[in-house]
């Protein structure tokens, strides 16, 4: 009788533990998963802001080219595994809007980004505006001696001395590619100059890097110059001291607007609109033009708010249109690809 009373009691006591247990344990998190091109540094510092003032939520990052952010989605579009989609130019984001892969949301903010910057249906909008440059290594040459002009980089002189990003997985640079078509096609009615353009600088280029990373480390060694967005170049030389400079083109540069979405069908969209709020508020965007080098696209940030570098490198903006190059891309890309990359 005393086994039994014993057994009984040890029954009791786990069975008094597990509840004292279940009681205790913490709840589980909800998952964010964010697709941005923005890089580990600046993911990883909004994803401690956010967890800290939501410590209910677990983000996790995937850092990837803008291209590869738009391939992954339109991949899962029946099964989404990402939240938020932070940063890609408009372009991109014009295309995931006609494909129904975005949710629509209007932020708190929406009236004080023009309308060229957004979405007219609600379904993406600007964060930021980023110039692209002729970037070079300073070790081998000087703002006087770099390119100055689109046209100067594909001169003879710089073959072999130029490393681009592999545009097919980059949206940077289909961005730019896609300019000097679409350039091409407004002083000519014609693909052709664009495309001619595009051969050239084929035949300059030494190597087309698979990332960013591989990019930096070839135009830091032997390579002499590259095409790319001013503010990871600025980010390179002030946080790893690579020895990069940069001259905006001087007929003009292309200006992306950078932008900001929420995934159709995500599993956490309350969770989502609250990142989406939380990385572009004033503060959040201010913090991203100090540490960061972006230039916010909310018109009502007052310049004395924002570091001095932005206005102290002022450039010229080509007129694009942004709607043709969204349309034409992936048809121009394939024909690059096929007919023009060595």
């Amino acid at each position: 009788m005393r086994i039994a009373v014993r057994s009984v009691a040890i029954l009791f006591l786990i069975a008094a533990g597990a509840l004292f247990l279940s009681c205790n344990k913490e709840p589980a998190k909800k998952k964010l998963v964010v697709y941005s091109p923005h890089g580990k540094e600046m993911l990883t510092e909004f994803e401690k802001m956010f967890e800290a003032s939501n410590p209910d939520t677990d983000v996790q990052w995937l850092d990837m080219g803008s291209q590869e952010v738009y391939d992954r989605i339109r991949t899962e579009k029946a099964n989404p595994l990402a939240d938020v989609w932070w940063g890609a130019p408009a372009t991109i984001f014009m295309r995931a809007e006609k494909e129904g892969l975005l949710e629509q949301y209007s932020p708190s903010w929406a009236q004080n980004v023009p309308a060229q910057s957004r979405s007219s249906s609600n379904m993406w909008f600007g964060t930021f505006v980023t110039p692209q440059v002729i970037a070079f290594n300073e070790k081998t040459l000087t703002k006087e001696t770099a390119p100055k002009d689109w046209n100067d980089i594909v001169s003879p002189q710089w073959k072999g001395k130029i490393v681009i990003r592999n545009p097919m997985a980059s949206g940077t640079m289909r961005a730019i590619f896609c300019a000097m078509i679409a350039e091409s096609v407004k002083r000519t009615g014609s693909e052709a100059e664009g495309f001619d353009w595009l051969r050239k600088l084929n035949e300059n280029t030494s190597a087309y890097a698979a990332d960013p990373t591989q990019m930096y480390i070839k135009l830091a060694g032997n390579d002499a110059v590259t095409l790319w967005n001013m503010p990871d170049i600025f980010l390179q030389k002030e946080k790893y001291q690579y020895p990069f400079g940069f001259n905006f083109p001087s007929s003009g540069t292309v200006v992306l607007t950078d932008a900001i979405g929420l995934i159709k069908g995500s599993k956490n969209p309350e969770a989502a609109k609250k990142f989406y709020e939380f990385v572009t508020t004033e503060s959040s965007l201010i913090l991203q033009a100090e540490k960061f080098y972006r230039i916010p696209a909310r018109t009502d940030i007052p310049g004395n708010k924002l570091p001095a570098w932005i206005s102290g490198n002022p450039f010229i903006t080509l007129d694009l249109d942004w709607g043709l190059i969204a349309e034409k891309e992936s048809e121009w890309m394939k024909k690059w690809d096929s007919e023009i990359k060595k």
